[in-house]
């Protein structure tokens, strides 16, 4: 199966690192797209069908955080699987996140294996609840 991934960060090099590192996990992704805020991912996220967002929290215009309950407030968006890739660390932030249907999270900086196991397990929790 091949999968159109949404990559969310103002930082260009976190996002070509994302990118890579999605493909040493095997990920095969038909289309990859990247958005260097919110306001960019939505944009994005309207325009077409993605399997898997992988998004930051802190950006300018618009946060993650905002990103997140944007798309949790739309039926077209809520069920799209995303991974929070964040130095945030605030279990009470983390907790509202995964109330606004958040999959997983992970802590800036991460490793390749912790990343791989955490974008395998969403993807195979997306698919099981798809059939």
């Amino acid at each position: 199966m091949s999968f159109k991934v949404l990559v969310v960060d103002d930082s260009p090099t976190v996002r070509a690192i994302i990118k890579r590192t999605l493909t040493l996990t095997g990920v095969k992704c038909d289309e990859t797209f990247e958005a260097g805020n919110g306001t960019e991912a939505l944009e994005v996220l309207r325009r077409g069908v993605v399997d898997l967002m992988v998004t930051d929290l802190n950006m300018p215009e618009m946060s993650g955080t905002e990103l997140i309950e944007q798309m949790c407030a739309d039926p077209q968006l809520r069920d799209i699987p995303t991974i929070v890739v964040s130095t945030e660390g605030s279990k009470t932030l983390l907790d509202r996140l995964y109330q606004d249907g958040v999959s997983a999270c992970i802590r800036k900086p991460f490793t390749p294996e912790q990343f791989n196991e955490v974008v395998h397990s969403v993807l195979e929790q997306s698919h099981e609840s798809s059939d």
